[in-house]
């Protein structure tokens, strides 16, 4: 039942992983009937997307280009290692802030 549940979800939790749009469309996907593997993956890239988001706003216009770039370059990492998750069919955290993303965007 698990495996069947996480091959259902597993097109839009790859979805889930291409920018906003992507995040959109796997959004409304999981909306008709909620599948837990691709909200555990909209979850985590609802957190990484906002942390793009900031990196963008705050960090390249506060601490300069480099720093902006060297953030941008962890979150690309991470957004690697959530997405070979989702291909794997593996419930994979983020490291460092997988297990707030699912606490603060509990909801989705």
């Amino acid at each position: 039942m698990i495996n069947q549940s996480v091959n259902e979800g597993k097109t839009a939790a790859i979805i889930s992983h291409f920018w906003i749009i992507g995040l959109i469309i796997a959004f409304i996907m999981n909306m008709s009937k909620k599948n837990y593997f691709s909200s555990f993956y909209i979850r985590q890239m609802i957190g990484l997307n906002a942390l793009q988001f900031l990196n963008g706003w705050i960090v390249y216009k506060f601490l300069g280009g480099t720093a902006g770039w060297i953030v941008g370059v962890l979150l690309f990492v991470l957004w690697i290692i959530s997405l070979f998750g989702a291909i794997k069919s593996e419930e994979k955290l983020v490291p460092v802030v997988g297990e707030q993303f699912q606490n603060w965007f509990k909801n989705f």
